[in-house]
């Protein structure tokens, strides 16, 4: 299985579709896990922009869940994140959204449907869906 029960294994990314992997990121979104009762200890977030950290620049949007890991003494220890990031090389078209970040925390009295289709009309999702990704990046860091 893979990182979702009932989707493919690894090879399900070798050729990403943006529109699929954001359906993905939203069902991985709907699912809650125990985390500690913190504000902000369970949240997604949705940033892009153009950026060179580990090569030559490249537009990156990027979707990322964060949970809040507590010590042994029940005070918070780290968070987790979960990446998956596609990678585009540069065009005149993604210079123009320049960089965007925008979170969702399952605490806060929001919906998650509702930020969703709010990051669903914005400009960039329709400039990606034409162009194809270079490169996809799936990983987890502790931060």
């Amino acid at each position: 299985m893979g990182l979702l029960e009932g989707e493919p294994g690894p090879r399900a990314f070798a050729d990403p579709v943006p529109e699929g992997v954001w359906f993905a990121f939203l069902r991985f979104g709907r699912q809650l896990f125990h985390v500690p009762d913190a504000p902000d200890a369970d949240g997604l977030l949705f940033p892009y922009g153009t950026s060179a950290f580990d090569g030559p620049a490249t537009f990156t949007p990027g979707l990322t869940r964060q949970f809040e890991v507590s010590g042994s003494d029940g005070d918070h220890d780290h968070w987790v994140q979960v990446h998956c990031e596609l990678r585009y090389g540069p065009t005149p078209a993604l210079d123009a959204p320049g960089s965007f970040p925008s979170w969702f925390f399952h605490d806060a009295g929001a919906d998650l449907e509702e930020w969703a289709r709010a990051l669903t009309g914005q400009a960039v999702r329709t400039t990606i869906r034409e162009l194809e990704p270079t490169g996809i990046r799936v990983y987890p860091e502790r931060v």
